[in-house]
């Protein structure tokens, strides 16, 4: 069986992440999306238990994903659901320099190999980290997230 693990922080998922997993989703047997506290990012707006409802949610509808939250290093979730490859996704040029970076060290460390997935022209521009800031002052970002994030969004922000 074919494995694929796309990690991420997911604060929050949104329409990009969605495309890249839906994509993986096709080309694997098994999907892991693994909701990850990033020690690199600033303060996490939503907690790990959050992000996976929101997560768990959102995918529902694709029977072979399935969604797990973790404060480990990427390579130990790896090993621990037996991936096969390592997906991530790529939103720009600009992305990929880190992200060969990542997958080199996740290779050294586990022997995982990482798959890019391009996201497309639509959706590369969308940014978690924009998403909040633009929520954050009172802005609609509904047609760039799943409704329920829209909605836990708007709930973290109201009366702010």
């Amino acid at each position: 069986m074919r494995i694929a693990l796309i990690p991420g922080s997911f604060d929050p998922v949104h329409n990009g992440h969605l495309e890249v997993i839906e994509r993986a989703s096709r080309l694997f047997d098994e999907v892991v999306v693994a909701a990850l506290r990033n020690p690199q990012k600033s303060e996490a707006l939503f907690d790990l238990d959050e992000r996976k409802a929101m997560l768990e949610e959102s995918l529902s509808y694709l029977a072979n994903v399935r969604i797990v939250s973790v404060a480990t290093l990427v390579v130990n979730v790896a090993n621990d659901v037996r991936a096969s490859a390592i997906v991530k996704g790529l939103r720009a040029v600009s992305d990929f320099e880190n992200e060969l970076q990542m997958a080199q060290m996740n290779k050294q460390l586990s022997g995982v190999e990482t798959v890019f997935i391009p996201t497309s022209s639509a959706h590369s521009f969308i940014a978690s980290r924009l998403l909040r800031e633009v929520a954050r002052f009172g802005g609609d970002v509904t047609a760039f997230v799943p409704k329920v994030v829209a909605a836990r969004l708007e709930e973290k922000f109201a009366g702010g």
